[in-house]
């Protein structure tokens, strides 16, 4: 109890960390809903490997002499404008080539994934500097977030959500049935677009801010294990930020306790979630058997 109360308290060393990681448990799953309703779950894997990719690349360029990020002061911005660069060019990439029907989807975001993750590596080790920084901020370090990331996170994860929220009907209506939308008048490009920019800046951000492993688990558990227990677009989303936003909490409290790395730890917690959701369903099939 003494414990809880240290993390709720305002001078609390890393509330930070505790408040990103709630950010990201109640922002991240209302995206990755979208992923599941698209049946696109393996993108959730890719993107945040191409983030990598991304802030890689941006480094080395730097570091090389081409100073198309001189005027950025900041290492972290840099970082961060290459993310967001390789992970929107990637999302439109791969909408476009879905909508021509080229080829399967699972292929293609397998190749994603497997181009993006050796792009990474090899831009790091053509990196003649500041190779152990460039692979710190590539995991990401959400022990040791600064204020000011934390409160860009706060600003950019909200507006996202109101976003998401005011325009709700929208995004489910093209993710879920595109005949249905386009019969009706919707502008499903615009609306493909404006979700594609969320989630390229979701991912981008949150790579930076508590790493790529913390944003793939965020995004799609959550919306997976509610989709297992809920009917119903509205309970859908409610139950997948609650899933998340409680796994962030106690994660954080046993990471804390047990001193253990947060991010496996909320997603170990995740994973688990999953699996007893599973099972209960089993069995309570099994009952009705």
């Amino acid at each position: 109890m003494e414990q809880l109360l240290q993390i709720l308290s305002p001078d609390f060393l890393l509330r930070n960390a505790f408040y990103a990681g709630l950010i990201v448990g109640f922002v991240c799953p209302q995206v990755g809903i979208f992923f599941v309703l698209r049946r696109m779950v393996l993108l959730g894997i890719a993107l945040p490997q191409v983030s990598n990719a991304g802030i890689a690349f941006a480094f080395l360029l730097h570091t090389i002499g081409w100073h198309i990020f001189h005027h950025i002061e900041s290492e972290k911005v840099m970082a961060l404008t290459g993310s967001v660069v390789f992970t929107l060019i990637t999302i439109f990439v791969l909408a476009i080539l879905e909508r021509r029907r080229k080829g399967f989807t699972e292929n293609r975001i397998g190749f994603t994934y497997a181009i993006a993750g050796a792009a990474a590596i090899l831009f790091v080790s053509w990196n003649p500097y500041g190779k152990a920084e460039v692979l710190s901020m590539l995991q990401g370090e959400i022990i040791s977030i600064p204020d000011i990331y934390l409160w860009s996170m706060l600003a950019i994860y909200g507006m996202i959500f109101i976003i998401l929220v005011g325009f709700h009907r929208n995004f489910v209506l093209v993710s879920y049935d595109i005949d249905m939308a386009t019969t009706i008048g919707k502008h499903v490009v615009l609306w493909d677009i404006l979700l594609y920019l969320i989630i390229g800046v979701i991912i981008s951000l949150g790579v930076m801010t508590v790493g790529p492993l913390v944003i793939f688990g965020f995004l799609l558990i959550p919306a997976i294990t509610a989709r297992m227990i809920t009917r119903g677009i509205l309970l859908f989303c409610v139950v997948s930020s609650v899933i998340g936003i409680t796994t962030s909490f106690i994660g954080f409290y046993l990471s804390y306790h047990f001193d253990l790395p947060t991010g496996p730890t909320d997603v170990v917690l995740l994973c688990l979630v999953l699996i007893l959701v599973y099972l209960v369903k089993v069995v309570l099939r099994i009952w009705k058997r």
